[in-house]
């Protein structure tokens, strides 16, 4: 029995009165509330809270059939060598429009509408390519994302793309547990950080790395049994077994509630953390997803 969920309702974005932002509201489930007191982690990260991240480098991302914009954390080593999308930018060229945006708002587009009172949960965020790419369409975001930078980023996406009340913040990994994990950090590249220190050093073995300790949080924990989850997309370096085992509960709804999945599948980052695709997949299979395809280094799984 999970004793232990939030139920995350925003505020209004604008107050009556002066306009001013308002930020989104914890409204812990009767059952939490009188069992325990929850740990902080599973509390939502207040972006009004933060200290702003700066420099700020925003450009939209075009190219899908709803543009967004996203703030960029990578900035390169400036001003002799920034990162190719800042010398884009300052170019006056298109900004590069990441995949995984494009394929959540293909997923997505059949179920606006009727369907925009689902949640998309998004875990390995980064800077948040696959939770704007799904909240300017009108659905709410649950959005895990272990790095502060990253989350300071985030948070000037939601300013960015005025969408307070449809996005929530974890400052967490998420995992199978409640508690804290050590988490490598790869220095000048905030989106190959990765629990596992092999797995944060594979792609850029040249880049420094240091060990930061991190909060960790199930899905389940967050994630209410009557909330209609409608898509979950997984990027974190190697620790995807981790994280579906933390979300067994809503992974085991029945066919036509179960949230489509899209998790990345690359064997050399799993086996960095103890674990292999063939784990994975036998997991699926015990709770019902049957069906899985391969899109490049991206798993798609459903029950159908």
């Amino acid at each position: 029995m999970n004793m232990g969920k939030a139920h995350f309702e925003p505020k209004t974005l604008f107050s009556t009165n002066d306009d001013i932002l308002t930020a989104p509201d914890l409204t812990l489930s009767p059952t939490a509330a009188s069992s325990r007191r929850l740990p902080a982690q599973t509390r939502p990260f207040d972006c009004y809270a933060s200290p702003q991240a700066s420099p700020v480098f925003a450009s939209l991302v075009e190219g899908v059939p709803h543009p967004f914009f996203y703030s960029l954390a990578d900035m390169g080593a400036l001003p002799d060598h920034p990162h190719k999308n800042i010398a884009r930018l300052l170019k006056g060229k298109r900004f590069r429009k990441p995949d995984i945006s494009e394929t959540i708002q293909q997923l997505l587009a059949g179920k606006v509408g009727s369907g925009s009172s689902g949640v998309v949960v998004d875990v390995g965020a980064n800077v948040g390519m696959a939770s704007f790419a799904a909240a300017v369409m009108g659905f709410r975001v649950v959005a895990f994302e272990p790095v502060f930078e990253n989350v300071q980023r985030i948070c000037d996406g939601v300013y960015l793309n005025r969408l307070l009340d449809r996005v929530v913040v974890y400052h967490a990994a998420a995992s199978d547990r409640v508690g804290n994990i050590t988490m490598h950090k790869v220095i000048g590249r905030l989106d190959n950080s990765a629990i596992s220190a092999t797995g944060a050093k594979l792609a850029f073995k040249a880049n420094e790395e240091i060990a930061v300790e991190v909060a960790t949080i199930p899905l389940d924990e967050v994630i209410l049994d009557a909330e209609r989850v409608l898509l979950i997309k997984i990027d974190v370096q190697g620790w995807e077994y981790h994280v579906l085992r933390g979300a067994s509960e809503v992974l085991s709804r029945r066919k036509g509630d179960a949230p489509y999945l899209i998790y990345e599948e690359d064997e050399r980052l799993l086996q960095a953390s103890n674990s292999s695709a063939r784990e994975i997949r036998a997991f699926l299979r015990s709770v019902g997803y049957n069906h899985c395809t391969r899109h490049g280094t991206d798993a798609h799984c459903t029950k159908d």
